[in-house]
């Protein structure tokens, strides 16, 4: 009976302990943000640009080189999109579409990423410092790593292809002092 209340005891002093472990998914995500974060990719969890949803998902971020900005788009999934917006591929409808038309490598590599994303991925997002995917973090490490390779092979196709190049030009020009006694 004493060995019994023994272990009472200790069962009630470990099971906090084991309610603060992280489960199997959350470990496998902390992995997951930490291979993105050794890419170079960054990794933030925000209030989702989905319409009308309050809720926070992750972003993951692969920024453009900062003389080379990328054009203003963002892509939803179907599922979470309304039917009103311009469909883009199936499953896929365009919320904000790029002034400019994208070269057909970029249209390409676009497609395609979108074809192979996983269910969970809802917008992919351009602006002109990055590409972002928001999802809910469902692939292993292993796919992550192709996942990696086509975001970036979009990002450098997207690369410098802003939609007012004019603007970043005129801001990317060295500004001439006004000359001393002019």
């Amino acid at each position: 009976m004493l060995w019994l209340i023994i272990l009472g005891v200790v069962g009630l002093a470990f099971a906090p302990a084991m309610w603060l472990r992280p489960s199997q998914r959350q470990q496998r995500v902390m992995g997951l943000r930490d291979l993105a974060r050794e890419s170079g990719v960054a990794v933030r969890i925000e209030t989702s640009p989905l319409h009308e949803d309050g809720d926070t998902l992750p972003a993951y971020r692969w920024r453009y080189p900062s003389q080379h900005p990328g054009p203003d788009f963002l892509l939803v999934r179907d599922a979470v999109a309304s039917q009103a917006l311009k469909p883009f591929l199936p499953g896929w409808r365009w919320r904000v579409e790029p002034l400019r038309p994208l070269p057909a490598v970029a249209r390409d590599g676009l497609e395609a990423l979108l074809e192979c994303l996983p269910e969970d991925a809802v917008v992919v997002e351009s602006s002109t410092a990055c590409l972002t995917l928001w999802w809910d973090e469902s692939c292993s490490n292993e796919a992550f790593a192709d996942l990696d390779e086509r975001m970036r092979a979009l990002r450098d196709d997207l690369a410098n292809r802003p939609d007012y190049p004019e603007a970043h030009r005129r801001a990317q020009l060295p500004r001439v002092p006004p000359s001393a006694g002019g």
